[in-house]
């Protein structure tokens, strides 16, 4: 298997080269050159592992890493570490070591990203940069530190987390992993890691001093490939608790910011698996649910905070890999999209790409909608969702309202409720607002008898090893002086 550039100008290159480098030369994002139909294969094993429907789905991507070690590098990642539940309709995507979907992905990479330098024969440090809007940062610091060959820097927006996500990232430990909060927002943080990335100058600096750098956002496929294997686990768990027929058709249902998760579905599609319509669900930031009902992306608008922080974007980065997709792969009518969305903020797409893109419905949340649904469900069923979750849950009620389409639905569960306590507390009405965050995870957790998450319950106790702040035009220097300060 070859990976291909989105944007049409760069050769093709390994999965391998595909892994370490992030991002394409000519600032695509890299994709496979097909899909292999790895469901017809799967059938007859539904009741595997989830590590041994890893090895099956990963193999067919990553065909350069010896078999040996991909093995290795997926019972390193998931074996007693990551475990998916599913109840209901909702999987369950969280119970990890950050309580969070992020480490279905960032377990993984730190051990793909070793198999890879071995492959390649690679001595250089690697230097790995995210920008998070909360979760993938401390994923990312858990999954590489104290990984030898490796440094991760973390960027975050100071105002644009929660506190609970917040104190996670700064009270990681490890020698090569530095935390550092901008004054921005997200999309400030993602475009300060995109222009470090095509500072031709700075990369040549450093690979004259062994450093290379990678990503771990998921613009980097050895991030979004690992994200398929959820999806087949839980279309074929949906067959064994007998909800589905072997090859009937789902909806799946997505809490979407930066457009991975839900771009992880609709390659499985491309990969056999049965799904009907990709659910995108927004917050109040609405750019995708206004592009999918129009076909203008406009970025053009006020990025707000909201309770469901990790969906704060307005520049979705995976998107291009669905557009270079509808525009029948010509990476050139994709280079002419990303920058008209880069000059003007906006692009449009055209009749026949707006076609290919009908089978994603998008629509949006408010933080009423969320609160109520938050509060019913709990009432009314005793199951707890984030805020995240929430948004999904409430847009697939205006799906099936719209459309009266009520097939099985798998709704992505994304974070612990624990990880956003302050919101659940006021969606449930529990008065919460003289208490700290770390307080008010013990008041959530008398009010609901549901344990809170090992890594989350002495937070407050572990002392903080990372303050750095600086300006969003400092986070080059930033990153310079971490990588030699010693």
């Amino acid at each position: 298997m070859k990976f291909i550039s989105t944007r049409g100008k760069s050769g093709r290159v390994s999965s391998a080269e595909a892994i370490i480098k992030g991002l394409a030369d000519d600032g695509g994002l890299f994709v496979p050159e097909y899909f292999p139909k790895a469901f017809e294969k799967l059938k007859e094993k539904i009741s595997i592992s989830y590590e041994e429907l890893a090895f099956e789905i990963i193999k067919e991507f990553f065909d350069d890493i010896p078999e040996d070690d991909l093995k290795d590098a997926i019972n390193k990642a998931y074996k007693g570490r990551f475990e998916i539940l599913e109840k209901g309709a909702f999987l369950e995507l969280y119970h990890g070591p950050t309580s969070a979907f992020k480490d279905a992905a960032l377990l993984f990479l730190p051990q793909i990203m070793k198999k890879a330098k071995k492959v390649l024969a690679i001595n250089d440090e690697i230097t790995i940069l995210t920008a998070t809007s909360g979760d993938t940062g401390k994923a990312a610091l858990e999954g590489f530190h104290d990984v030898e060959g490796f440094k991760c820097v973390v960027y975050y927006p100071k105002d644009g987390v929660s506190a609970i996500q917040q104190r996670q990232m700064n009270t990681q430990v490890g020698d090569n992993v530095k935390v550092i909060a901008i004054e921005g927002n997200f999309d400030d943080a993602q475009r300060g890691v995109k222009n470090i990335f095509a500072d031709e100058a700075l990369k040549e600096k450093l690979k004259n001093d062994g450093i290379l750098l990678s990503s771990a956002n998921s613009i980097n496929i050895g991030r979004l490939v690992p994200q398929i294997v959820y999806y087949f686990y839980g279309y074929f768990k949906l067959v064994n608790k007998q909800k589905i027929r072997l090859g009937e058709k789902i909806n799946v249902v997505v809490p979407t910011g930066n457009f991975g998760n839900i771009l992880a579905a609709y390659y499985s599609k491309k990969m056999g698996l049965p799904i009907d319509r990709f659910i995108c669900a927004s917050n109040e930031n609405n750019v995708l649910s206004d592009f999918f009902k129009t076909g203008t992306y406009d970025k053009r608008r006020k990025l707000l905070l909201t309770d469901s922080p990790s969906m704060d974007i307005l520049v979705s980065s995976n998107l291009e890999r669905l557009i270079f997709e509808a525009v029948h792969r010509d990476g050139e009518k994709v280079s002419n999209l990303m920058k008209q969305l880069n000059d003007n903020g906006l692009y449009d797409l055209d009749e026949s790409s707006k076609k290919f893109i009908s089978e994603f419905y998008g629509n949006y949340a408010t933080k009423e909608e969320v609160f109520n649904d938050i509060s019913r469900l709990y009432h009314e069923e005793k199951y707890l969702m984030d805020t995240h979750t929430a948004v999904a849950h409430t847009v697939l009620r205006k799906y099936k309202k719209e459309s009266k389409d009520y097939k099985q639905s798998l709704i992505i569960s994304t974070a612990s409720p624990y990880k956003f306590p302050r919101s659940i507390c006021s969606a449930l009405g529990i008065e919460v607002e003289n208490y700290n965050d770390f307080q008010v995870l013990d008041i959530l957790n008398s009010y609901t008898k549901i344990p809170i998450p090992k890594n989350l319950r002495n937070l407050d106790s572990q002392p903080i090893l990372h303050r750095a702040v600086c300006q969003k035009e400092d986070m080059k220097k930033e990153l310079l002086s971490f990588l030699y300060e010693r």
